[in-house]
């Protein structure tokens, strides 16, 4: 399902992946909450020719701990917890998502289905940390308007492909 500005909804009601351009109009309340403290992070795609730069970006602009595994399982441990980031509500941006790991479809798909597990993993209470639902937002920015529409639809095979 989507929503007018791209993103595709959670069971929450929540975006789970938005895909957009820097010059559409995007609802902030759709994306952070009403109040309280958010925490952004923004990642350039350009800087993620592969895996291993994608989990070194991740955990730059995420401040991961010492502890964190540099793979795709830990990736996903590391979105799903956060709690050395406390905020009401977090939102990831990253620019230039087209070009995000070029190298390997498969290795994009698997970071397209860990961000969307975080996503829903932190609006649903039964399963976010502490118990409460919280905005965690992925707006994924590519550079011209006919780049989104492919971008959609890659990110909903890559979704469904592993439920």
């Amino acid at each position: 399902m989507e929503n007018g500005w791209g993103a595709m909804e959670n069971g929450w009601g929540g975006p789970q992946l938005a895909v957009a351009t820097p010059g559409t109009l995007v609802e902030l309340a759709a994306l952070l909450p009403a109040a309280g403290r958010f925490f952004v992070a923004r990642l350039d795609a350009t800087r993620m020719p592969d895996a291993d730069h994608a989990f070194y970006e991740f955990s730059d602009a995420l401040i991961f701990p010492g502890y964190f595994g540099w793979n795709w399982n830990a990736l996903t441990d590391c979105l799903g917890d956060l709690h050395w980031l406390p905020a009401d509500g977090y939102l990831i941006i990253i620019e230039n998502a087209p070009r995000l790991l070029p190298g390997s479809a498969e290795d994009r798909h698997t970071l397209f289905r860990v961000l969307s597990r975080a996503v829903r993993s932190w609006s649903n209470p039964l399963t976010a940390p502490g118990g409460t639902a919280l905005p965690f937002t992925v707006l994924l920015l590519c550079d011209q308007d006919e780049e989104t529409e492919p971008l959609r639809q890659e990110i909903a095979r890559a979704v469904r492909a592993r439920r």
